[in-house]
């Protein structure tokens, strides 16, 4: 362990190194970060980009933790096109490191989603760069990022192709049924955004019954149930089940008495708050029938000028 903490030691005490602090004072010059993109960029890439909307970018995104070990240096521009994006991200390296191209792909991703958060509605390429000048000749790791993988062709197959998706709103009600210990929380969240659940009722009881959950899931169901559901009585659904299904019905029956005594007492609370809230304007009025200017009025109240505005005569 010690060892390995001097090694760490050793690559923080070299992360501000000559050869760093060189290659970004040139680099974040635009003119030599263009010259630096048509010399080294492929052809190919470099048809597509207008070098002429060039823009360095703030390199922040890197993580805190990252950020001490690489010198970063972010560009972007516009595509030939002018609709679309390219961002070039160059890192300097004076020694080799192992994961280097999955540390790019990250700082590629976050750039990503910066663009995004920018306001833009389509992802930019991002371009990885490392530029090599250490002591170890040739660069002895790889720069391809699926190769970090046990199996790259198979992590190519999965992330160069569309991910799995599970959209439960086309799979049918019967399909959801042989899911066995997932399929009640399927069919729940399949319909729960309806208001009439009445149709669920039996296929419930029979998922239930037949004990693909264990009673923590259960309970946890219902609960789920309880406070998604866009019905108004889930006390009563939940009573209603009970009754289908003997051998869980104290623990459903209980979970509905619950269920009912935090709503009355929601009730309750929103009676008060309503009963305050008009207390409140009828104060406001008297003191706005007695002269008082409107802004007073707000500062001792509370109230906004919309809530004034509302105050019947």
């Amino acid at each position: 362990m010690a060892t390995e903490n001097r090694g760490i030691e050793e690559k923080k005490s070299s992360s501000h190194t000559p050869h760093d602090l060189a290659f970004k004072q040139f680099l974040n010059h635009p003119d030599t970060a263009r010259d630096f993109m048509r010399l080294h960029l492929p052809p190919a890439l470099q048809k597509i980009c207008d070098f002429s909307t060039l823009k360095l970018q703030s390199g922040s995104f890197i993580e805190e933790s990252l950020r001490a070990y690489f010198s970063d240096v972010l560009y972007s521009m516009k595509t030939i096109s002018g609709d679309a994006y390219v961002h070039v991200l160059i890192e300097h390296q004076s020694t080799p490191d192992k994961h280097m191209a999955f540390r790019l792909m990250r700082y590629a991703v976050a750039a990503m989603q910066r663009h995004l958060e920018a306001g833009h509605k389509k992802l930019p390429l991002v371009i990885p760069v490392l530029f090599y000048a250490g002591k170890r000749s040739p660069y002895p790791w790889t720069t391809r990022w699926l190769d970090e993988f046990d199996d790259p062709a198979l992590a190519e197959k999965i992330y160069g192709s569309a991910f799995t998706l599970v959209d439960v709103t086309v799979i049918s009600d019967d399909e959801i049924m042989q899911h066995r210990s997932m399929a009640a929380l399927t069919l729940l969240q399949k319909h729960i955004h309806q208001r009439d659940l009445a149709g669920l009722l039996d296929r419930l009881a029979t998922l239930i019954l037949a004990k693909y959950m264990t009673g923590q899931q259960l309970v946890t169901l219902v609960n789920y149930f309880a406070h998604t559901a866009e019905l108004s009585d889930a006390e009563v659904f939940i009573r209603k089940l009970a009754q289908r299904v003997p051998s869980h019905k104290d623990q459903l029956m209980t979970l509905a008495e619950q269920l009912e005594k935090k709503g009355m007492e929601k009730g309750i609370l929103l009676g008060e708050q309503r009963g305050e809230r008009s207390a409140t304007l009828k104060i406001a009025r008297m003191m706005l029938d007695n002269g008082l200017d409107p802004i007073t009025v707000m500062k001792i109240t509370g109230l906004s000028e919309d809530d004034l505005a509302k105050i019947p005569y």
